[in-house]
Formats: C-alpha cells, sequence, structure tokens
C-alpha cells in the first residue's frame, strides 16, 4: 500500500502568503525525499486556505522534486472549464516527467460557483457533464463534444497532450453513493475521504464501488485511496500538544458555518479511538491506524492529511519525517506479515 499526503495549505496566523507558499513547497520537497508516493494539494476559495489554483502550486513543486507523485485534492471540477483543467495539469505532467494525477470532485465548500458565474441549483449536473468532457478530452487529441452547460467543441484540438498517454483521473468523494457509484461506471479510481464518524460507517462505500465496477464490466482492479486526518509526533501526549487544539478550532470553525454543534475534547477523543478515523499518536500508533484502514477497506493508497488548521511549519514537518522514516516502514513491515501484532492503538 502506498502512503502519501494531502494538503490543503491551511493559512495561519502571522504568515504570509508568500511565506505559506514557501513552506508548502519545503512539505513536499521532504515528501519527495522520504520516497512517499503521492503529495496532493487542495483547491479552495477562501482566505483561510492557500492554494485556489492546484495545478499552478503542483508546477512548482514538480520543479522541486524528483519522484513523487503530485495531485489536486481536489479539483472543484463542476466550476472549472475541463479543457483548462486538463491543459494546466499536462503542463503538470511535463514538468515533472509524467507524475501528475487529477482528483476530481465536486467540492465540499461552495464559494467558487458565484465567483465563476455557476448556479448552486446545477451542482450535481455540472459535474456530470464536465467530467464527461475532461474524460473526452484526456482520452482523444481531437474533440466532438456537446452539452447544457458549454458551448460545444467540434473537432478541437486540446494541446498540449501530456507525457503520460492517458493522464489519470481518481474520483474524490466524501460519501455520496451517487458519487461512489459514478466513478465505478465510469471505471475510475476512488478517493475517499474519511474525516468525521465511525471509520466502518464508510465501508458500504466501498463495498458499493467494488459491486459496481464488477456489475458495469470493468477490466481490471479497482484502485481505492483512503484520505484521513492524521499527525505523528514521539509519542500521543506530543501529537495532542502540537495538534489537538489547533483541529478542534479548525472543526469548530467549519462547523459554524454549517450549523454544525460544538465539538470538544469528548470528540477529539471519538474521533482518535480506534474505531475513528483520525490517525494520531506515536509512529507505532499511527502505523496500527492506517494498517487497520487497510485491513478494513483494502486500498491501495492511504493519504494523510496532516498539516491542518494553525499547526506549526516546524511540527508539521517533524510530523512529516516521521510519518515517513518510521510510519511507513511499520506500516510495511506489519502488511508484509499480515497483522498487527506489534504495533496497537491507544483507547
Amino acid at each position: 500500500m502506498d502512503l502519501g499526503l494531502v494538503t490543503f495549505a491551511d493559512m495561519q496566523p502571522g504568515v504570509t502568503a508568500e511565506e505559506r507558499m514557501r513552506n508548502l513547497l519545503e512539505e513536499a520537497r521532504l515528501a519527495d525525499e522520504l520516497g512517499l508516493k503521492l503529495f496532493a494539494v487542495g483547491e479552495h476559495h477562501r482566505p483561510d486556505y492557500l492554494v485556489s489554483s492546484p495545478a499552478t502550486a503542483l508546477a512548482a513543486i514538480a520543479a522541486v522534486t524528483q519522484q513523487i507523485r503530485l495531485s489536486s485534492a481536489v479539483t472543484v471540477l463542476s466550476s472549472d472549464d475541463p479543457v483548462r483543467v486538463f491543459q494546466q495539469f499536462a503542463h503538470v505532467d511535463l514538468i515533472s516527467g509524467g507524475r501528475a494525477e487529477i482528483m476530481a470532485g465536486r467540492g465540499s465548500f461552495i464559494e467558487s460557483f458565484p465567483l465563476f458565474g455557476y448556479d448552486l441549483s446545477d451542482y450535481d449536473e455540472l459535474f456530470a457533464e464536465k467530467l464527461d468532457l475532461l474524460l473526452a478530452i484526456r482520452d482523444r487529441e481531437r474533440v466532438t463534444w456537446r452539452g447544457k452547460h458549454r458551448k460545444q467543441l467540434d473537432d478541437a484540438g486540446v494541446w498540449p497532450r501530456p507525457v503520460q498517454d492517458r493522464l489519470p483521473v481518481w474520483i474524490a468523494v466524501g460519501g455520496t453513493p451517487e458519487s461512489v457509484v459514478r466513478a465505478a461506471a465510469l471505471g475510475l479510481p476512488l478517493t475517499l475521504a474519511i474525516i468525521g464518524g465511525e471509520t466502518a460507517r464508510f465501508r458500504p462505500f466501498v463495498d458499493l464501488y467494488r459491486h459496481t465496477w464488477e456489475e458495469t464490466g470493468q477490466t481490471g482492479e479497482p484502485r481505492i485511496a483512503i484520505n484521513t486526518h492524521a499527525f505523528v509526533a514521539p509519542s500521543r501526549l506530543d501529537a495532542d500538544a502540537a495538534f489537538a487544539s489547533s483541529y478542534l478550532a479548525l472543526l469548530n470553525r467549519i462547523g459554524r458555518e454549517r450549523g454544525w454543534p460544538p465539538s470538544g475534547r469528548t470528540e477529539y477523543e471519538a474521533l482518535a479511538s480506534p474505531s475513528g478515523p483520525l490517525a494520531i499518536g506515536s509512529p507505532d500508533e499511527v502505523a496500527a491506524k492506517i494498517v487497520s484502514f487497510r485491513e478494513m477497506f483494502r486500498p491501495e493508497r492511504y493519504l494523510a492529511h496532516i498539516s491542518i488548521g494553525a499547526v506549526s511549519h516546524r511540527d508539521v514537518m517533524r510530523a512529516i519525517e516521521l510519518f515517513g522514516t518510521e510510519v511507513a516502514p511499520l506500516v510495511e513491515r506489519e502488511i508484509t506479515a499480515g497483522g498487527i501484532a506489534s504495533v496497537r492503538i491507544s483507547a
């Protein structure tokens, strides 16, 4: 199972956008040096997150890394133009020597829709239509296409073409069955973000994906990635000291926008418990949680969202280092051994 990182490049108090961009590049360079397999950058159009153009940030990262694969997380395809998305990621692929991927999603925030002139009532229809066009462009150099929300294309050429013959497109899902079915029916790999609640409640989505994959006659094995929040430190006590207050502040800030009840220490401990999705603590504890994800979902990738909220850059870099140097070898060893005999998740 490949291990990678996801970041939304959260803005932090007292840190300028220029400094945050430098920090983002440092995080990506370290992940690359440590041999992690994927570095993914989110798209947001809010003052609390840095990156509104993932392809631009990934192009900069591509120029300073050597082997790590580079993805959006996600590209909000519903409010973007598939032609430009493909062209931008083709450039990232060329700069990186064939390491680019697109992780397409509908987006958990809605700011991009009015910003680019789209009606939220078309939320689902926009994504389905634009995904159809993106895949057509990926598969053919010249495209004839018609839809409802964009002007038609008649034998239009889309350049440049990427290094990879078919630019990988993953579908990111937060727990919507229709999105899971769409990904499988199109033969596209699935990234499942598990943020809240008990981890086991997401198992039916993976089962649905695999069932639909088989029912629709897709070739090859279904590909699944799991993404959760995570943080690594020498001990659980150290992890909590660096992470807990910033994490809860983030959950409550977003929760107030969405009408969720407040989160406190009780909710935090539930997320960090063996049945919760938060992978936090010592390298042994985080490795055990990741191995438990593998046993439950059988993914080919696990993506850790470590750089969250106002957690300091120094602490994030230390967490990434431990993730690459200690957690990754533990996970590999335990998977090879077929169990988690030597590591345990703290209750």
